[in-house]
């Protein structure tokens, strides 16, 4: 398995920007695909993004392109998530994931590393 430990997260007022880091330990970082998902208070976990192996295929949810931006640094083991335009329903735990995969999946069943999360809230 991969160690996941994410930073980044805060208080941002509605319209500001966060970038959210996952570093990586463990299970060689560069063959996994990673994801990015979140879940705010009483709902279920959603997906937000996910990145190949190289970086050179990325999905996101429908709701969250534009917005957010993800991205890779293999020689840092380090996958960030750039978050602009927030608004308060952006307030969630946002969590690293990592599958033994190369390829890039929006279901969070596929991915079996996770991290602790980190909290973002967006005031109004």
């Amino acid at each position: 398995q991969v160690q996941l430990v994410e930073s980044g997260g805060g208080l941002v007022q509605a319209g500001g920007s966060l970038r959210l880091s996952c570093a990586a330990s463990g299970r060689t970082f560069s063959s996994s695909a990673m994801g990015w998902f979140r879940q705010a208070p009483g709902k279920m976990r959603e997906f937000v993004a996910a990145i190949s192996w190289s970086g050179g295929s990325t999905y996101y949810a429908g709701s969250m392109k534009g917005r957010f931006t993800i991205s890779r640094d293999n020689a840092k083991n380090t996958v960030f998530l750039q978050l602009n335009s927030l608004i308060p329903e952006d307030t969630a735990v946002y969590y690293c994931a990592a599958r033994s995969d190369s390829l890039p999946s929006r279901d969070g069943y596929e991915y079996d590393s996770w991290g602790q999360g980190t909290q973002v809230t967006i005031s109004a």
